[in-house]
């Protein structure tokens, strides 16, 4: 009898406890909540636009429970979904907001804990990516991706957009894209940090989370790859590796319009006074050589435009997993979770999808049993 194809989630989040225990020491955004009344969840506030102190406390962020810390809770997920193994990451903000001598230590107490929260699984059902200390010197941040190469559960890291607080095309990244590149690493690249909020309008705050979530998240990827691209960071480092968060952004609909603009840029033309020289490499290839995506997108079409954009082999299925939860209690299915499945199931390349490509990509295991 035919096994069924393994499921494998790329992009599903945690906070792991000594974690929440540094939020819940803060009184500035990033922090964890806690309510006078002590029968309702903590509410984690990581956006700026959340702390306000004209909304009640009861209603600021976004309530938060064992979803969101426990691995047993998020085994039980899995089992619930059918999926085999999940590569967890620390959720945003990471430890961008530390102080540069507080970060190395802090990243090694993550990155340890989600190494040790994986290993006890002995079904060899988790592995992750870790954190790196941002806010720290160039040197502390190779010497911590270095380190990594000894934790056999870390597949990756997960990395958002501003990098050292200037972005991704910021030359100083040099010698952490040079050392990310040599020990093969693999860079998960998230948002966090969204649009400014005045290009939302006034109103925006009658929308919730979906001005910033929906809109500010892509755009906010596809500015930050764009900006790698543009500074030559895939000309200097051309083995890189870079997946990127909820299908690229709008990557896949901007490329070539990207590439169009790049070509006709009298900027990037030498012989130009003041020109420069643009990026070398071509978009299409290193988006084919460089770039995978993972499948958070929600409907078939853009799925079928992240195949399209780098092949069947280089997209994977995530759920996002304890994000966007069932707001209905007791609700065991998952609906955000039945749409990505949705999508994925109308591709040919379903099975590569699902699982396939991340085990080839991270060298894991089929979960037995």
């Amino acid at each position: 009898m035919e096994s069924s194809p393994t499921v494998v989630d790329i992009h599903t989040h945690i906070y792991p406890p000594t974690y929440l225990s540094l939020l819940r020491s803060r009184t500035t955004v990033p922090y964890l909540l806690d309510l006078s009344d002590e029968s309702l969840p903590p509410r984690l506030i990581i956006l700026p636009s959340d702390d306000d102190a004209s909304i009640p406390p009861e209603s600021r962020g976004r309530p938060i429970d064992a979803s969101y810390s426990s691995i047993e809770e998020k085994v039980r997920f899995m089992d619930v979904h059918n999926i085999q193994t999940s590569v967890i990451s620390l959720a945003n903000p990471w430890l961008d907001f530390l102080a540069p001598d507080e970060s190395a230590s802090w990243a090694r107490t993550v990155n340890d804990e989600l190494e040790a929260l994986s290993s006890q699984n002995k079904q060899n059902r988790l592995c992750a990516f870790a954190t790196l200390p941002l806010s720290s010197s160039p040197e502390t941040i190779v010497a911590e991706t270095t380190r990594l190469q000894q934790l056999p559960h870390i597949k990756g890291i997960i990395l958002g957009t501003t990098a050292l607080g200037s972005g991704l095309d910021d030359p100083t990244l040099n010698s952490i894209w040079s050392a990310l590149e040599q020990t093969k690493t693999l860079i998960f690249l998230h948002p966090h940090y969204g649009l400014p909020n005045e290009v939302y309008g006034p109103r925006a705050t009658e929308y919730g989370h979906v001005l910033s979530l929906a809109l500010g998240f892509p755009l906010e990827t596809t500015i930050a790859f764009t900006r790698m691209y543009l500074s030559g960071v895939f000309d200097r480092f051309p083995a890189l590796r870079v997946l990127i968060a909820h299908a690229g952004g709008t990557v896949p609909y901007l490329a070539g319009r990207i590439e169009s603009c790049v070509q006709h840029e009298r900027h990037f033309k030498p012989e130009k006074e003041g020109g420069r020289r643009g990026p070398r490499r071509d978009l299409k290839t290193v988006l084919r050589e460089n770039v995978w995506l993972d499948a958070v997108v929600y409907q078939e079409a853009s799925v079928k435009a992240a195949i399209e954009l780098v092949g069947k082999e280089k997209v994977m299925f995530g759920t996002d997993h304890p994000f966007f939860p069932p707001l209905e209690p007791g609700v065991e299915e998952w609906e955000s979770v039945a749409t990505n499945l949705k999508a994925v199931g109308g591709t040919e390349a379903k099975d590569l999808i699902m699982g396939g490509n991340a085990m080839e990509l991270l060298g894991l295991k089929r979960v037995s049993g």
